[in-house]
């Protein structure tokens, strides 16, 4: 109990001091400002988390439903567009390590948020939470409009009736498997989601696996020739590869929970390059079986008498559910450190179980699975993984005061990340619009 007192009274010591205040440190009364108040230090007070389940909570994290799309995105760029999957791969693993590193210039830094905080206080704080939360929460959204996708795709049906109500296939669906994830959310120990993230890791290899099998041994084959190059997809591909490498709002959750974060480096570099081989395999394989004809879910496309097309459907509906949790964790606990400590643990279900209900909302909403992933993609994926760690590694090193490679390097991925999240963004709204 002392441990965890210490722990809590640290992190009332404000993250960014006026150039004023740069004096000794002392504790300070809690902020009433909920957006200076740290967010999500019970994932970080654990610490107990080993290398092991860090790398699969990382690779679960990474390897998402991005998976599923690439095909589709291939198909929209052509051939060149694999250069753009690798660029965007090296990218945020260097993004990556610039949030470890200003992870490291602050022991008081726990969360994504902290790090808004840290380099530009207040405002940084709520720019980061909003970018964050907001893509945490559209890709679980994601989640469950997959899962209607593929089950109606499986079990097509006409729906029921309910007080009045009409509710269409995809939407039964939707609220299944909404009821089946909740209990997942339930869990706050990233120790124990780390079992969970295992089955995912499988899920995503299992999915491959089904896809090379249904070419070489079903009967569809690898016969597409596809394009080189096409200038008017590369926009959608490479929002939807920015979507593939969407995880950074959970690395600083993932960093915090680590035994040994001297290890988090190398848990980065093995994620991203098995993530991006996976992506690679399966955009190469999908788009030489069905060309142009690939669907927004590669899964939409494969025939449903073939063993292999069962086994990777199936195995698809595994994925959100054992993703979902660890996408949200940050979100939840976003929102129960802004409660009083008398009623947080008893609010802690009801904020999860809201968590669930809403996002299964907004997917009976929208159902657009490749628009909306996209979007999240272009504007939120790229802002979270990209341009803000950018941004906020500059101004805390003050790297950008001084001239050197360094600085042109950053400065580079941050100028592109702007351009391409502003073209991908517009395409996509377009996109969604269209489908209204």
């Amino acid at each position: 109990m002392e441990a965890e007192r210490r722990d809590a009274e640290s992190l009332a010591i404000p993250l960014l001091l006026e150039e004023d205040e740069k004096k000794p440190q002392k504790l300070v009364e809690k902020d009433t400002d909920v957006e200076a108040q740290p967010i999500g230090h019970y994932s970080a007070a654990a610490g107990t988390t080993s290398f092991f389940k860090t790398c699969f909570n990382g690779l679960n994290a990474l390897s998402g439903i991005g998976i599923l799309s690439t095909p589709h995105a291939l198909s929209s760029g052509g051939w060149l567009s694999l250069i753009v999957l690798f660029l965007i791969a090296a990218a945020t693993f260097y993004t990556g390590m610039l949030i470890k590193r200003c992870m490291d210039a602050d022991p008081n830094v726990k969360t994504y948020p902290d790090i808004g905080q840290l380099a530009f206080g207040k405002k940084g704080r709520l720019v980061v939470s909003v970018f964050m939360n907001l893509e945490l929460y559209l890709v679980a959204t994601g989640f469950l409009i997959l899962e209607g996708d593929n089950l109606y795709n499986l079990f097509p049906i006409d729906g029921v009736e309910i007080a009045g109500f009409r509710i269409e296939g995809k939407q039964v669906f939707v609220i299944a498997v909404a009821l089946i994830i909740l209990p997942t959310v339930m869990l706050n120990d990233m120790s124990m989601v780390s079992y969970i993230s295992a089955t995912g890791v499988l899920a995503s290899i299992i999915i491959l696996g089904s896809i090379l099998m249904a070419g070489t041994y079903d009967g569809i084959g690898f016969h597409e020739k596809g394009r080189l190059l096409d200038w008017n997809g590369i926009p959608t591909a490479v929002s939807l590869y920015a979507f593939c490498y969407c995880a950074h709002p959970v690395f600083p959750t993932l960093y915090t929970s680590m035994k040994d974060k001297s290890k988090f480096s190398k848990v980065l570099l093995l994620c991203f390059i098995f993530c991006t081989i996976i992506y690679a395999s399966m955009a190469v394989s999908g788009y030489l079986m069905f060309g142009s004809n690939a669907n927004s879910q590669i899964t939409l496309n494969l025939p449903l008498n073939r063993i292999s097309s069962k086994v990777a459907i199936y195995t698809t509906l595994i994925n959100p559910i054992a993703k979902y949790a660890l996408m949200v964790t940050p979100i939840v606990n976003a929102i129960e450190d802004r409660l009083a400590d008398s009623i947080r643990k008893s609010a802690g279900p009801v904020i999860r179980t809201s968590l669930v209900i809403s996002t299964m909302i907004v997917a009976l909403a929208i159902p657009f699975f490749g628009s909306l992933m996209s979007l999240v993609g272009a504007f939120l994926s790229l802002t979270a993984a990209v341009i803000l760690p950018c941004l906020c590694y500059l101004k805390v090193s003050g790297t950008y005061r001084i001239f050197r490679l360094k600085l042109v390097v950053i400065a580079g991925i941050l100028l592109v990340g702007i351009l391409v999240a502003i073209i991908g963004t517009y395409t996509s709204l377009a996109e969604i619009i269209g489908h209204l």
